[in-house]
């Protein structure tokens, strides 16, 4: 079976995108189950004053922070889209031989050639509360020095 692949935007132009690796695993709210599409996971930044240098990357989820850097792919990936293209031919006496079959045609929709690589365990952002200070009595006030009452 022969794909074709059409990217319609030139190799210049094609959009930039690169992969989030995280060591573990990210689990949603069992309320979210089932509709994580479009689901907010956490904030992505930038250290450097360049994002296309390959400064650091902070990738905050949570009540969790982790550091990560900017790794250059070996091989680039391709982002692709499926679309099926009918091409009006009907088979063998319609009976939906092979040439009935859509034709599939994959479109290139991005290019993947970095990953932003996140290798070591999440600092807490969380911290203990600060212990309150025990006021001090003044000496006058403690019990040892009151006179009994007669």
């Amino acid at each position: 079976m022969q794909i074709q692949v059409r990217c319609g935007c030139g190799e210049a132009a094609c959009p930039e995108w690169a992969v989030v690796e995280v060591q573990g695993v990210l689990q949603p709210q069992p309320c979210f189950s089932g509709r994580i599409q479009g689901l907010h996971i956490g904030r992505l930044c930038s250290t450097s004053s360049a994002p296309t240098s390959k400064g650091g990357y902070t990738f905050t989820v949570g009540y969790h922070e982790l550091a990560g850097s900017k790794v250059t792919l070996k091989k680039p990936l391709l982002v692709l889209r499926k679309k099926k293209n009918d091409n009006g031919d009907t088979g063998e006496l319609g009976q939906g031989g092979p040439a009935a079959a859509a034709e599939v045609e994959l479109e290139v929709i991005g290019i993947i050639r970095h990953k932003i690589l996140f290798k070591d365990r999440p600092k807490a952002l969380i911290s203990k509360p600060v212990p309150k200070e025990k006021k001090a009595l003044p000496a006058a006030a403690t019990p040892s020095t009151v006179p009994p009452a007669s």
